[in-house]
């Protein structure tokens, strides 16, 4: 028996049941990089002291995050922060998405309803129209 075959079987009986590398623990790595790579410009490169310092502490925070996520046997919870995490991710990279469709699109202008928050899409060059919204029903008057 090898010993790097010994090391990887005690490697996986000591995790398991532990929660190990997901999407916010390699999504928190990025940010422990991008820390890193903050604190190496401003600390060594621009010798401010000051947000070297910061940079530093927050790379603490983020390593001790990320191994307490690692090797924690709570799986329930940290599954449902992953699951939080993934969602708001989604929800941001649908948002900016929908955000450039909606810049792109020269033949329509878009509104968003006040009180429930629907985008309302009308054509462009009607002159002042009465918008209802499609979900709520509540009217409003604009210019396209």
């Amino acid at each position: 028996m090898s010993v790097l075959y010994r090391i990887r079987t005690a490697m996986s009986r000591f995790m398991y049941g532990r929660n190990g590398m997901d999407q916010c623990n390699r999504d928190l790595l990025w940010a422990y990089f991008a820390c890193f790579l903050l604190q190496a410009v401003f600390g060594g490169l621009l010798r401010i002291a000051l947000l070297s310092a910061v940079f530093e502490v927050l790379m603490w925070l983020l390593f001790a995050w990320i191994l307490f996520r690692m090797f924690s046997k709570n799986l329930p919870r940290r599954q449902l922060e992953n699951q939080k995490w993934i969602n708001l991710r989604w929800r941001v990279k649908n948002s900016v998405s929908g955000a450039r469709a909606r810049h792109a699109d020269k033949a329509h202008k878009y509104f968003t309803c006040k009180s429930c928050g629907a985008i309302c899409r009308v054509p462009v060059g009607k002159g002042s129209i009465v918008i209802t919204c499609p979900k709520c029903g509540t009217t409003r008057k604009a210019k396209t």
